[in-house]
C-alpha cells in the first residue's frame, strides 16, 4: 500500500512540475511581438518592422530612439490587421543591441523587438572551392609519364615482395 501511495504521489508531483513549467507566466492574447528585419544591421542600414498585435486597422506609432532613429509610423500591411513600418539606422549608431518599441493606435498595446547594430555586414556563407594548398605534393600529377612511372614502380615493388614472401614460405630463405 505504501509503495502504491509513493508511486502515485511521485507521479502527481511530476505532472504538476511539467504543468507549471509548460504554462505561460503572462497573459498573452496571441498577437505576437514586433518582428525586426534584418535583426542585425550596420549603421546607415534600413530596417523593416512588422507586428500582428495591432488589430482593427493595423496602425501603430514606432519608437527607435534607443538606436537614434527617432519615431516612425507603422501602417496597414498586406493583411488589414498587420502593421508594417520602416526606419533607417543613423550612420553614427554604435554597436550593440537596441529595443525597438511600437504602440498600437487601437488599445494602446505595446510590443517590442531587438535590433543588433554591428560594424560588419553579415556575409553570405561561402562554400570552399578547389584544392587545399598544403605545400605537400600530390600523389598523381598531371604528367602522364610521371604517373605511368609511379604505377610501374609500385607494380615492381609488389611483385618483388610477393616473390620474397613465397621464397620464405618454401624455406629457401632470403
Amino acid at each position: 500500500m505504501r509503495r502504491t501511495a509513493r508511486l502515485l504521489t511521485g507521479t502527481a508531483l511530476a505532472v504538476a512540475a511539467v504543468a507549471a513549467v509548460g504554462a505561460p507566466a503572462y497573459g498573452d492574447d496571441g498577437g505576437g511581438d514586433l518582428e525586426v528585419s534584418p535583426s542585425s544591421v550596420v549603421p546607415g542600414g534600413d530596417v523593416t518592422v512588422h507586428t500582428a498585435a495591432c488589430k482593427d486597422g493595423g496602425t501603430a506609432a514606432g519608437d527607435a530612439s534607443a538606436v537614434g532613429a527617432g519615431e516612425f509610423t507603422l501602417g496597414p500591411g498586406g493583411d488589414e490587421q498587420d502593421a508594417n513600418g520602416r526606419f533607417r539606422v543613423p550612420p553614427s549608431a554604435q554597436p550593440g543591441t537596441y529595443e525597438i518599441v511600437a504602440t498600437c493606435a487601437e488599445g494602446g498595446r505595446q510590443v517590442s523587438g531587438d535590433l543588433v547594430v554591428t560594424l560588419t555586414a553579415p556575409r553570405e556563407q561561402v562554400h570552399p572551392r578547389g584544392s587545399v594548398k598544403t605545400g605537400v605534393g600530390g600523389a598523381l600529377g598531371t604528367d602522364p609519364v610521371q604517373t605511368a612511372a609511379g604505377v610501374a614502380a609500385l607494380a615492381v615493388a609488389a611483385a618483388g615482395g610477393t616473390w620474397l614472401l613465397h621464397r620464405r614460405a618454401r624455406g629457401d630463405g632470403i
